[in-house]
């Protein structure tokens, strides 16, 4: 009788299922798009691959550079990098300057290795309007450094870059600024892209990209032991959230105003009104908030989608942080000594 070697069997079929699964897992950037599934504010995805996003799955159309140099896609800008990259149009109203406000601040934390170990991508989803020239001067306003580039090209070659890229799905159509606020970051060598937020927190987003490329740190690490209790109330966190990759309190104009003593110089309802509704406001024509837009170079203040309370707080901590306030109470501390 003829013996089977069910054994041997049962673990191909295993190895099999499981190379399977492992295929099922790496989830393609354009996939992403489909399903338009992800959330721009979830955790980051590392994927599982065999290499498979090289030249066989990237486009190569020609783009243009701020500077007007004409680049390949993966020839040129992929191919051997690690690069972070985002979509981006400078007459955005809402993330768009929040999103490069925040990039910027990670790129400070990057250093060196901007241009060397990472590159910087932004490609504008307006390309009539955005120009080499208008895209240059988008981004002296913000004061990004070497290692950034900002692209634009032909309408049709944009469109095909930021699906393959997973940078665009079905449902930006519904969002109000025609696209979600999320950062592709790529080892483009090793075929492995993980998705994050634009807008999450500087020091965040630098560590993950480090993590995620396997960068080794040289500062040596601290003991959770000396980690300090977190006290951070509403209006703080807020304010350090969200405002502050453009505005300072007592330490000068960033790419927005500085705002020390701005709850004593504007009407308080008129500052609620600008923190809901500044792109409103702006359309209107309404005085200050027209003379802020022409005075830091036609940035436009990014509608924050703040609620009544979230304001309120934000209000009331920069006006307890600004310089009068904490001036009077250092008197008063000293007076009652």
């Amino acid at each position: 009788m003829m013996r089977v070697n069910i054994g041997a069997g049962v673990k191909a079929a295993a190895a099999m299922l499981t190379a399977a699964a492992l295929q099922h897992m790496a989830v393609e950037p354009a996939l992403a798009h489909e399903t338009g599934n992800h959330d721009a504010s979830a955790p980051a995805i590392r994927t599982v691959s065999a290499n498979r996003w090289g030249a066989d799955y990237f486009p190569n159309p020609t783009l243009t550079t701020q500077d007007g140099t004409k680049v390949r896609l993966y020839d040129d800008l992929l191919k051997g990098k690690s690069v972070a990259i985002n979509i981006i149009y400078t007459n955005c109203k809402d993330e768009c300057p929040l999103e490069t406000a925040r990039l910027v601040q990670v790129q400070q934390l990057l250093g060196d290795r901007m241009g060397k170990d990472i590159f910087f991508y932004s490609i504008s989803i307006d390309p009539d309007h955005d120009t080499p020239e208008v895209l240059k001067a988008y981004a002296e306003k913000f004061g990004v450094g070497p290692g950034w580039t900002f692209l634009t090209g032909k309408a049709e070659d944009i469109r095909i870059v930021t699906k393959k890229l997973g940078l665009s799905r079905y449902s930006d159509a519904a969002n109000k600024d025609g696209h979600t606020a999320s950062l592709m970051v790529g080892d483009v060598p090793g075929g492995q892209w993980m998705r994050n937020s634009a807008v999450d927190n500087p020091q965040f987003l630098a560590d993950t990209i480090g993590n995620f490329l396997g960068w080794r740190s040289t500062n040596p690490g601290k003991s959770y032991a000396q980690a300090q209790p977190l006290k951070l109330d509403q209006g703080q966190y807020l304010f350090q959230s969200r405002c502050s990759a453009c505005h300072t309190i007592g330490q000068g104009d960033k790419v927005g105003p500085d705002l020390d003593g701005v709850t004593t110089r504007r009407d308080r309802a008129w500052l609620a009104r600008y923190l809901a509704e500044p792109e409103t406001m702006l359309a209107e024509g309404d005085p200050i908030a027209t003379a802020l837009y022409e005075k830091f170079q036609t940035v436009r203040m990014p509608n924050l989608r703040l609620g009544r309370d979230d304001i309120a707080a934000v209000l009331s901590y920069v006006g307890a942080q600004s310089s009068a306030p904490r001036q009077q109470a250092r008197k008063d501390s000293a007076s009652a000594q």
